[in-house]
């Protein structure tokens, strides 16, 4: 679909990718809604960007999420697009007894809140004459990063859901929509991130995404991340092992 002229809600879009993908939908032409957990990281990115709107969401739990679809419907009818970009990625150390809190966390944030997100506004969506549903899934989801195993398994696992999803709405005016990311200049994993020279620079992310979401592409995959989507397949071990032993090294 045309990424402009539409009414947009952008899940964790107070930072990194989300915020960077707010701003660019909203100077395209959109109306944009932004959510988050903190109120002052809204605030701070709807002064910079006049017009943009904000409502605080707790993606892991499915009643800020009801109450805030409900809301959201009512004050603005003509939304059409849900992007659900809102998501957590620590270290989780599975090569011994895991933190269940954290793991738990992180699959409910990751993969339990897109799903509840998008069965919250499906049926709104489903009303309007044209209208999507986007991931952020990962380039990891294909090419696992063992450091942070469990957030992998949540974007391989929103990646087979996408799939059923797309299947299912194909014969509706809901556009599934996957956007995989390659390791981007965020703070996503901490400040070292924004500054480390393996990242891909988010302004260059974001524009090369903007072109191919305005495409019409239904996996949106810039050249950087192909490599890691293209790996999954029965001899995908070995480039797995050579991954990870790169980006266990500190960068020079």
């Amino acid at each position: 679909m045309n990424h402009t002229g539409n009414t947009i809600f952008i899940t964790g879009g107070g930072s990194g990718i989300g915020r960077a993908l707010a701003e660019a939908s909203q100077k395209a032409g959109n109306t944009v809604i932004i959510s988050g957990r903190r109120k002052d990281k809204l605030d701070e990115v709807t002064a910079a960007n006049p017009g943009m709107h904000s409502v605080v969401l707790d993606v892991e739990n499915p009643a800020s999420i009801e109450a805030v679809a409900k809301d959201l419907i009512a004050r603005f009818p003509k939304l059409n697009v849900v992007i659900n970009n809102a998501g957590i990625m620590v270290p989780d150390g599975v090569d011994k007894p895991v933190n269940d809190a954290l793991v738990s966390s992180i699959v409910a944030t990751n993969l339990l809140g897109p799903i509840r997100v998008t069965s919250a506004f499906i049926e709104h969506l489903k009303a309007q004459p044209e209208a999507a549903v986007a991931y952020l899934t990962s380039g990891l989801a294909y090419t696992p990063l063992a450091l942070t195993a469990t957030y992998c398994a949540t974007k391989a696992g929103i990646h087979s859901f996408v799939l059923s999803q797309r299947y299912l709405l194909k014969s509706t005016s809901v556009k599934v929509i996957e956007i995989a990311p390659p390791y981007v200049q965020t703070e996503l994993m901490g400040e070292h991130q924004k500054s480390d020279p393996r990242a891909m620079p988010l302004d260059e992310y974001i524009a090369e995404t903007m072109q191919l979401l305005n495409s019409g592409a239904e996996e949106v995959l810039v050249e950087r991340v192909k490599p890691l989507r293209n790996n999954a397949g029965p001899n995908e071990a070995a480039f797995v092992q050579q991954f990870n032993d790169l980006m266990s090294q500190r960068p020079e």
